[in-house]
């Protein structure tokens, strides 16, 4: 608690010109005393704290010494404050929320949100997060089952590396001892998971974002929408090319690698129902129509 207070303290002397020792006291709940107490460690720690006498006194930080403001704008402020949020109601990380409340001090203007994210996914059972999260911070090693694409059932045994939120969706980026290589999982298919008690001593390397994509392989989806299904397919294919139709239906061109074998497309053409229509390649329309046969079949006792 001392520790934390000496933190917020720094930072509020960063943050003003002066501060009364009172004013300090009856923040945090402490005596004067232990302010002065604090005023000195916080010199004895290096940090040029000088005091000022008279009515207005108090302490500050010498102005050589200050954070410039000028460097990070009161925007870079709040949407750090906001992402950091966002990742706080996912984990419940304390050093996170310290963090925002330190960052708070620098931030005259928070409550003028512009900009609001969610992090939180339906799909993902929040605790699996936070134990994933500490099974990498202590670097255990952990143990579950997952279905794969194909609905394969495996059992895995991992090194866990990090998180990643991508394509609304939760993965797990780690080094598995099955397959003695570097591997991603989605964390909605990972099933009883258990953190072990073995910690892994080598010290692997994050996987890079890379930008570069090997277009061998990627083909082009042609796809009608009717304008009742818009605002469904919109909200996945927004970043696609479109056109729109004097009737108010819209053409989607999408460039998917493989489509004829993307199982993730087909589940996703088959959520628009009749709203939908793939105009090319014609063998993703018999792959389609093969599939709502098996649906029918299933339904034929109804």
């Amino acid at each position: 608690m001392k520790l934390e207070r000496l933190i917020l303290i720094i930072f509020k002397l960063l943050n003003n010109r002066i501060l009364s020792a009172s004013s300090l006291a009856d923040e945090f709940q402490v005596s004067s005393r232990t302010i002065y107490r604090d005023i000195e460690a916080i010199s004895a720690a290096g940090i040029p704290v000088v005091s000022y006498q008279g009515t207005n006194g108090g302490f500050g930080i010498i102005e050589g010494y200050k954070f410039d403001k000028s460097l990070m704008g009161s925007y870079d402020v709040l949407n750090l404050i906001t992402v950091l949020s966002s990742l706080l109601s996912v984990f419940e990380d304390k050093e996170v929320e310290h963090t925002i409340d330190r960052l708070k001090l620098l931030d005259t203007n928070s409550n003028n949100k512009s900009l609001l994210i969610d992090l939180e996914s339906h799909r993902t059972e929040p605790s699996s997060l936070v134990n994933l999260r500490t099974a990498i911070h202590e670097k255990r090693v952990i143990r579950f089952d997952y279905v794969s694409n194909k609905n394969e059932f495996t059992s895995r045994e991992l090194e866990p590396i990090h998180l990643q939120y991508k394509f609304s969706n939760w993965y797990l980026y780690g080094y598995c001892r099955e397959r003695q290589n570097y591997r991603e999982f989605r964390v909605s298919r990972m099933m009883s998971i258990s953190l072990t008690q073995e910690k892994f001593l080598q010290n692997h390397e994050s996987k890079g974002n890379s930008s570069d994509y090997n277009l061998e392989g990627f083909e082009d989806v042609v796809i009608w929408v009717s304008h009742d299904s818009l605002a469904k397919v919109l909200d996945l294919f927004q970043n696609f090319s479109k056109v729109t139709n004097s009737d108010g239906s819209m053409i989607f061109t999408l460039s998917v690698y493989q489509p004829l074998h993307a199982g993730w497309l087909k589940s996703i053409l088959l959520s628009f129902g009749s709203g939908a229509k793939i105009i090319k390649p014609v063998e993703l329309q018999s792959i389609i129509i093969d599939e709502a046969k098996k649906i029918i079949e299933v339904y034929k006792d109804v």
